[in-house]
């Protein structure tokens, strides 16, 4: 698919620029391009980074929380960064989790996840399960209240937000009551309109690169069958009694189709779930030109989202 002639104006110029991710050639490269320049950090929020339990030894969270803030209990929010499993660190969403303190007057930790190839699944999703225990044992030296607990993430961060809330249903583990997976990386078949459409060198997300992070996520159960649902949230089978859900994706991302069948089957399964499809947007078209009127318009939608699920 010819991409140019469908994107917004407003974003045609960072598509153009970009020089495409090469995971199979250069993962450390690829890697270098999501790298976090320094963020201003944002007089009302006070940010520390500490080392937590992981689920194989000690990790990386960064604790994101209103500065001055009184001794009232806040609502709190795992976030989990995006890189499509192989990419990625938290210090490249210093911006966001500010913002997102700052609208939803909660309390963020967002955990550095181990990364495949080198550590293939269920390194990550078991890190992320770690990270949410952790926060919720927590819960009184972090000031927050336990009754109100999100989890969100985008992109590959997104899938381990979809699976998170799997887990956790099935595990009996921490009570979540909202989730939002957006965009999210949510199927390794690939066999999805979307899937097959956007293939350009230089998309910000392509079918190659989709298929290279799958392998090297999944790596020899990548081609099996009867794949987990906590490694592959498309695979799940039942997803009733899953969080209420926001989500959103743009018309012309590889994930929309994935996503939109994703959001189908949570409102039949009974989930209540709000879904915004952005016409002439790429994939992380907020990220790459936060300056656009529809990234903005994205953006602040999902942070009055997340505010309004955290003080209902």
């Amino acid at each position: 698919m010819n991409m140019d002639k469908r994107i917004l104006p407003e974003l045609r110029q960072a598509f153009e620029q970009f020089p495409g991710f090469q995971l199979e050639e250069n993962l450390e490269w690829s890697r270098s391009l999501v790298s976090a320049p320094p963020v201003k950090k944002s007089e009302h929020v006070h940010t520390t980074s500490r080392t937590i339990p992981g689920a194989a030894g000690e990790m990386l969270a960064k604790i994101y929380e209103p500065a001055g803030r009184k001794d009232d209990k806040l609502p709190a929010m795992l976030w989990i960064h995006g890189g499509g499993y192989v990419m990625g660190h938290p210090d490249m969403d210093d911006e966001l989790c500010q913002r997102f303190v700052q609208t939803a007057g909660c309390v963020i930790v967002s955990v550095d996840y181990r990364l495949a190839p080198e550590n293939p699944y269920p390194a990550a999703i078991e890190d992320c399960y770690a990270g949410l225990v952790w926060m919720t044992e927590e819960a009184e030296s972090l000031g927050i209240d336990v009754n109100r607990v999100a989890i969100a993430g985008a992109s590959g961060g997104g899938g381990l937000t979809a699976a998170l809330a799997l887990l956790a249903r099935d595990k009996g583990g921490p009570s979540i009551i909202f989730q939002m997976p957006l965009y999210p990386m949510l199927d390794n078949r690939n066999i999805t309109p979307s899937s097959h459409e956007i293939t350009e060198d230089r998309a910000i997300w392509n079918r190659t690169n989709n298929l290279s992070a799958w392998k090297m996520y999944l790596g020899e159960e990548n081609d099996a069958s009867g794949i987990s649902p906590y490694a592959v949230p498309s695979r799940a089978e039942n997803l009733a009694g899953l969080p209420p859900t926001y989500t959103c994706v743009g018309q012309l991302d590889l994930f929309r189709d994935e996503t939109i069948e994703y959001v189908t089957r949570l409102a039949q399964a009974g989930v209540d779930v709000e879904f915004h499809m952005y016409p002439g947007c790429f994939h992380l078209f907020e990220s790459f030109v936060p300056e656009a009127e529809v990234s903005q318009r994205a953006v602040q939608s999902y942070m009055d989202a997340m505010a309004r699920a955290l003080h209902t």
